[in-house]
């Protein structure tokens, strides 16, 4: 790994690029900071050991910068003796260490080894989260661009890589069972096991005989059996009768046990005022909820509702060979301002119903928004959204339709919507639109 020196002294330089470089390192010398900056950016393969008093910019102000760039950029500051406040206060910005002159060479060969241990570490667990969000089909599911998604698909990365329990809550239809599969797709135990039980759908006894085996057999038949160094997915544990919450509590207390199965539980309240502490039993509740997921309600999802709906529709009017429906600007504010009781799930109702719609020649999308009991015009969430998140939301929808009715040719987009090139790439990139995705 390298190791980047930045000093403005060419003895000292030289002195320190010797020492490391028969220590093993591979170093480079820079003369300056912003020398050093030219070179050094996100993803830099090694560490820096820089002076903290050089001209025109200092060792804080580097620091400052390649903090902003790579916060995970182990950086050790050499300080003369009056500097040490300043390192500490380095070091409270994020600075790896720092050295006092005159130093130790062995000190630094030390520290500098810590350094490249905890920037091969950083750089391994970035490169395994670039591929697991990159590379797995349930994750890639979770589709939206809005701040509360990518918030959960980095938090379903965190835990994936964890082992304790996860209880998974939220509302009725906003993915929660994608989100548990997701989180064994990204997790140590992919490659394992992954059993799911449904607590609600059977009797008592049947479900304890799923859970834990018939008596009459030597349990392998048991979901915690089959599970065994895999994940056990318990969907809506609040279904959960009182004795199978005392024979699941000891199942979880045996030390011999606990470590076998990740249980994944998905918490499906739908009564106001519930929780799923509530539910269960409060050292059920404990051993279960070490760790917390919560899905977010798509109503607050903003442009998520559109991109999901456009999603839907395409794959929709793929299966029934008809065209895909378009939303016009009236009904795509209608859908933003709609509470989605029913979340991802109702939304893929309407999208299958407005496609089977305009297969039979057209009408109102929004009309399909009323449920069949209520003869009522569409309801409407009672606080409103901002104008700009309406605008955006209608100009990504707009060049969006207007990208996959031309195909992916942007000489038509860009003549159709009377932009100029720049703008257009402008906008697509803004609203992560492709061409290659419509042609």
């Amino acid at each position: 790994m390298k190791v980047a020196i930045v000093d403005d002294e060419l003895d000292m330089r030289k002195s320190i690029s010797q020492w490391l470089s028969l220590s093993g390192f591979e170093t480079e010398t820079y003369d300056s900071a912003r020398a050093a900056l030219a070179r050094i950016g996100q993803g830099y393969d090694g560490i820096v050991l820089s002076d903290i008093r050089m001209p025109e910019i200092d060792g804080m102000t580097f620091l400052k910068r390649l903090m902003h760039h790579d916060s995970a950029l182990p950086v050790i500051l050499i300080t003369g003796h009056g500097d040490v406040p300043m390192a500490v206060e380095a070091m409270r910005i994020g600075a790896f260490d720092f050295l006092e002159k005159p130093f130790d060479p062995d000190k630094m060969t030390e520290i500098v080894q810590k350094a490249c241990e905890a920037r091969r570490v950083a750089l391994e667990n970035r490169s395994l989260r670039n591929e697991l969000s990159g590379g797995s089909a349930a994750i890639k599911r979770l589709i939206g661009a809005s701040p509360a998604m990518t918030a959960l698909r980095d938090e379903i990365l965190d835990l994936g890589q964890a082992d304790g329990n996860v209880l998974i809550d939220g509302e009725t239809g906003s993915g929660k069972s994608l989100a548990a599969r997701a989180l064994h797709a990204v997790g140590a135990r992919a490659s394992r096991p992954l059993v799911q039980v449904y607590c609600g759908q059977q009797d008592e006894d049947a479900l304890i005989a799923r859970l834990f085996g018939d008596p009459a057999r030597d349990g392998s038949d048991a979901a915690l059996f089959e599970a065994r160094g895999g994940i056990l997915i318990l969907e809506d544990i609040q279904l959960l009768s009182a004795t199978a919450q005392t024979r699941l509590l000891a199942y979880l207390s045996d030390p011999d046990n606990e470590p076998t199965v990740r249980i994944l539980s998905i918490c499906g309240l739908t009564e106001e005022g519930e929780t799923c502490e509530s539910a269960l039993r409060p050292d059920l509740f404990h051993r279960l909820c070490s760790l917390r997921l919560t899905l977010p309600p798509l109503r607050q999802r903003g442009n998520d509702i559109l991109m999901l709906f456009a999603e839907f529709t395409r794959s929709f009017a793929e299966e029934y060979g008809v065209a895909t429906p378009e939303l016009s600007s009236q009904e795509a504010a209608q859908f933003l301002q709609a509470p989605w009781p029913g979340n991802v799930r109702q939304l893929m109702n309407v999208a299958e119903r407005a496609v089977l719609q305009a297969g039979r020649g057209g009408g109102s999308i929004t009309s399909l928004l009323i449920s069949d009991n209520e003869a009522v015009a569409l309801p409407m969430t009672q606080e409103g959204k901002p104008l700009k998140q309406y605008v955006e939301a209608f100009e990504r929808m707009l060049i969006e339709n207007t990208l996959r009715r031309h195909q992916g040719s942007v000489a038509k987009v860009m003549e159709e919507l009377c932009l100029p090139r720049r703008t257009l790439n402008e906008k697509m990139a803004k609203y992560g639109l492709a061409r290659s995705d419509y042609t």
